[in-house]
């Protein structure tokens, strides 16, 4: 495993749109509406040298606002884990927030205690796809992002999905490791989708796939980013038109996770910018005016 981890990040460097689609698909078979290669492959970026050291551990930090951990039971047996920010009113609103690389840490969870401030009317999950598992230094990242399974991923998601109930509208948003899962999400969450904001993750390259999007997307992305590169960018632009789906992009002149602040490249006027933008977009989508 770690001689094909290593072959897969070299590769990677290389020419990251085509080889990992091949790489990832020897290694996993999709799950239900799910591209496999197209999250498995971003997941070999843990073995990236490059990638890793360019992730600075996140400053220590409790978050103490409000909020609560859930459990909910996952088409697979098992049980799923988030954290929770109901709305102050009875809805049927969710926005699904999804972790980057470090997992479900504190950061996430003011997150999405922001998004549920912003955003009245809505209920807010930030959902945890390492199952417990938070990240203190960028080789426990690079672990558990590796060890992430497709097919748990999804039932983790679907999980979230029953416990938000039928008649649910859902949006979702992430980033990195998170922006692929986030538009992952919206597929899996077919007629119920609603919206989904994608900031710097792995695009969908399946354009059947893409096909089954019941909205549009909106991707936040940077013109320096040596994995999510603007080759990518611009192959998911032509898959979406392809599909006949809508999607929005801002590229900005920065580096990988941007909008990061514990991270290196961190930009505090491009991120703050670029929340706005995402946040206008989550308004429009479940039609919640500006407080």
């Amino acid at each position: 495993m770690k001689k094909l981890l290593t072959l897969g990040a070299a590769l990677l460097s290389i020419t990251f749109s085509a080889s990992a689609q091949q790489i990832a698909s020897c290694c996993a078979k999709p799950a239900g509406n799910l591209s496999a290669s197209a999250t498995e492959a971003f997941a070999m970026l843990a073995a990236d040298k490059d990638f890793s050291g360019g992730h600075d551990a996140p400053l220590p930090f409790v978050f103490t606002g409000e909020g609560k951990d859930i459990t909910f039971k996952t088409p697979d047996g098992a049980t799923g884990r988030g954290y929770e920010i109901k709305s102050a009113t009875p809805s049927n609103k969710y926005l699904f927030v999804i972790h980057e690389w470090w997992g479900l840490n504190d950061y996430i969870k003011k997150e999405a205690a922001t998004f549920a401030k912003e955003l009245p009317g809505v209920n807010v999950i930030a959902v945890d796809l390492y199952d417990g598992k938070v990240a203190t230094t960028p080789e426990e990242a690079g672990k558990y992002m590796g060890e992430v399974k497709t097919e748990r991923a999804v039932s983790i998601l679907k999980g979230a999905q029953l416990y938000a109930g039928p008649k649910a509208q859902f949006a979702s948003i992430g980033w990195c490791f998170g922006g692929g899962w986030s538009l992952q999400q919206a597929l899996l969450g077919g007629k119920q989708t609603v919206g989904c904001v994608m900031y710097y993750g792995m695009p969908e390259k399946d354009v059947a796939k893409l096909k089954t999007l019941n909205s549009d997307v909106l991707g936040i992305f940077a013109s320096q980013d040596k994995w999510i590169n603007p080759e990518v960018v611009s192959q998911f632009k032509k898959d979406m038109a392809a599909a006949g789906k809508k999607v929005t992009v801002y590229s900005y002149d920065a580096d990988h996770a941007f909008a990061n602040p514990s991270n290196p490249k961190f930009n505090k006027e491009f991120a703050a910018k670029a929340h706005s933008q995402a946040l206008a977009y989550l308004r429009t989508k479940f039609k919640v005016k500006a407080s």
